[in-house]
């Protein structure tokens, strides 16, 4: 009798890629660039082939409907020489809504991934954090405003996924935990919904949620970050230039608009810059949920508004930490460099003065 095969299956990494990030409402009111489906190809051909590098086989990718999947199948089959990672797709039907990336990150957490590589902006990152369970992200920004994925050269991205992925960075070295909110709104009557922001819940007086995005600091009553850095751009950026929070950093901010304190100027969209009345600010504690001021209004997460209240509701926004793991890129080419695991050839390294 033959004994079955227990050898652990090879390490493979997933990629989620929002075909439509950086396409909304500031894009226009801001002259901001958006990015098209060829370079969004070119950027996930760059990290490939530095997964590869690090001896990664295997990717599955979410599918979409606006031709990113085609665009990228004509640039592999018009270059076989260049080595990639075998790539396959999920077997999901996509609808073209943020459901999509809900469907496929419980998808490859469920099915081993070593890590889910996402292209997009805030929204698409909070859309997967959400259903990524255990298995840690790393984002390649696209989107709009991009608080929380950080600008990255996606080779490099790639080489320091390659090589956690691969088992050669502990993930000790090479994981960090990361912050967000918890939003809980009930309707008195038994129905409770609940959602997160990665970076920012706003409260506006607006009592419809019209155009998604919110591109100006008028309107807004009070404004929730889990962190805040002053070299951001959108609502994060007021509290990043008031009283910067460091991701890594124990608690949030919590800042309250209008008149009777000062004025802050800060870019709150790619082109925008206002000057905003700021009433007071505060640390923001964790797991101690916070009621909005105004009894009926808009919640705004990660720039994008998405529900609407009324005196009926009861709104609460609590700080969580340990909330989901990342990748630290700096992290793992430091431990790289250190360990010598792209070294070949070499004896050991000198000791420098």
């Amino acid at each position: 009798m033959t004994a079955p095969d227990t050898a652990p299956s090879a390490p493979w990494v997933g990629i989620i890629a929002n075909p439509v990030s950086a396409r909304d409402i500031r894009r226009v009111t801001g002259h901001a660039g958006s990015l098209p489906l060829a370079e969004r190809v070119n950027l996930l051909l760059r990290m490939m082939v530095a997964l590869a590098g690090c001896g990664i086989r295997e990717v599955r990718m979410m599918p979409d409907r606006e031709g990113l999947r085609a665009l990228l199948l004509r640039e592999q089959a018009q270059r076989p020489d260049r080595r990639l990672p075998q790539l396959s797709w999920l077997p999901m039907a996509v609808s073209a809504t943020v459901h999509d990336s809900f469907q496929a990150a419980a998808m490859l957490c469920e099915t081993g991934a070593a890590a889910i590589v996402v292209l997009g902006g805030d929204g698409t990152l909070r859309a997967v954090a959400r259903h990524c369970g255990s298995v840690p992200i790393v984002g390649l920004s696209t989107g709009t405003n991009n608080a929380w994925p950080e600008l990255r050269e996606p080779t490099v991205l790639g080489l320091a996924l390659g090589l956690y992925a691969s088992g050669r960075i502990p993930a000790a070295q090479a994981l960090v935990w990361n912050k967000w909110l918890d939003i809980t709104l009930s309707d008195g009557q038994g129905a409770t919904q609940r959602d997160i922001a990665l970076v920012d819940a706003a409260i506006t007086d607006e009592r419809f949620i019209g155009a998604r995005s919110v591109w100006g600091s008028g309107g807004l009553s009070q404004l929730f970050l889990s962190f805040a850095e002053p070299h951001a751009v959108g609502l994060s950026a007021i509290g990043g230039l008031l009283q910067p929070v460091g991701r890594r950093e124990a608690g949030g901010l919590q800042i309250t608009f209008g008149p009777g304190g000062g004025e802050l100027l800060a870019p709150v969209a790619p082109g925008i810059v206002d000057r905003v009345a700021i009433r007071s600010w505060q640390r923001l504690n964790v797991a101690q949920p916070q009621r909005p001021l105004l009894r009926e209004g808009t919640l705004a997460v990660d720039g994008e508004r998405e529900l609407t209240f009324g005196p009926q509701h009861h709104l609460t926004i609590a700080l969580r930490e340990r909330a989901f793991r990342s990748l630290d890129i700096n992290a793992c080419l430091h431990f790289a460099a250190a360990a010598g695991l792209l070294r070949a050839g070499f004896g050991p390294a000198p000791s420098l003065p």
